[in-house]
Formats: C-alpha cells, sequence, structure tokens
C-alpha cells in the first residue's frame, strides 16, 4: 500500500490525503509513464536532457489551473530552449486538447494521469478524497534530479511562479 500523508494541503481550508512519497529537493526524480494528445504515451524519457518544470493541477477546467497554465505558456518563451513546461492533470486528453487549442496554450505540454495515476502516486500529489491531483511544481535538472518541489499548501492557491522559474533558470 502506497504511503500516505494527511495535513500537507487544503482543498478550499479541508485537509486532504496525499497519496505518495514528498519528493524533496535533491532527490532522483522516479520515472513515470501519462497519457499524451491522441492517446499517446508521455515518458519523462522522452525529455531527458532537458531541464523540466512540471506542473502538477487538479482540472484545467477550474479557474486557477487555467490561469496557472496560462501563465507557465507565457513564461515558456522566456525560458531556455532546453526547458519544458508539462502539466499533467487526470483530464481526459481529449479535454487538455480542446482546452489548449481555446485557450492559446502552445508552448505546454499537457498530459494526463487518468489511466494509472503513476505520476501521482510516485510524486505524492494524487489526493485520496477526490480521485484528482493536487496543485505542485516541480523542476528536474537536465539529469532528472529534483532542484525545486513546491506542494501548495492551499490547491486553491497559485503556486510561486518566480520559484519555480528561477530553479529552471538556474538548471538549464
Amino acid at each position: 500500500m502506497a504511503e500516505e500523508r494527511k495535513g500537507v494541503v487544503t482543498m478550499r481550508g479541508n485537509p486532504v490525503t496525499l497519496i505518495g512519497p514528498e519528493l524533496k529537493v535533491g532527490q532522483s526524480a522516479p520515472a513515470f509513464t501519462v497519457t499524451g494528445k491522441g492517446l499517446a504515451p508521455v515518458s519523462l524519457d522522452q525529455f531527458q536532457g532537458k531541464v523540466k518544470i512540471i506542473s502538477a493541477v487538479p482540472s484545467l477546467d477550474t479557474p486557477v489551473c487555467d490561469a496557472e497554465t496560462r501563465r507557465f505558456n507565457e513564461e515558456a518563451a522566456k525560458l531556455s530552449a532546453d526547458t519544458v513546461i508539462l502539466t499533467i492533470s487526470l483530464d481526459l486528453p481529449f479535454a487538455q486538447a480542446r482546452w489548449c487549442a481555446a485557450a492559446g496554450v502552445d508552448k505546454v505540454t499537457t498530459a494526463s494521469d487518468y489511466k494509472s495515476h503513476e505520476f501521482g502516486e510516485k510524486y505524492g500529489t494524487l489526493m485520496k478524497e477526490s480521485g484528482l491531483l493536487c496543485r505542485a511544481v516541480f523542476v528536474l535538472d537536465k539529469n532528472n534530479k529534483v532542484v525545486h518541489s513546491e506542494y501548495v499548501s492551499e490547491v486553491a492557491n497559485q503556486p510561486n511562479f518566480e520559484a519555480a522559474l528561477e530553479a529552471a533558470r538556474k538548471a538549464a
């Protein structure tokens, strides 16, 4: 049975239980495979040699997740060419593609953890009560070492963009 962590984050003020370990700066990021456009597998290995900003969100179809993903899309243009931004949610890949088209988001790779919850369980972002991912941002260097980790304490709040972006710039 997977590790459970209580009281790390709240959703609308209510404490939730996160399934999986806490990822900490300095450790190697676990490999994972999620589902991308056209139901194609998207794995961490595909981004080898790049700096990765991984943004976990509950659903792109909510105002806070929408704003966060749009912001990361804007910031992507200011980052080095060897930096990628992935946004992972449990939204189906079809809904993610539709949202990206409507929002004009074209610099962020969206992927879904709907099939196995592998990402959520390995990165400690799966909320037991709702079955959704909590809001979290991880920055991995070119060798998949965690250089920034933030589990946003209240799911309805935005992450610390500047801290994540600065970590990505330093790792590039």
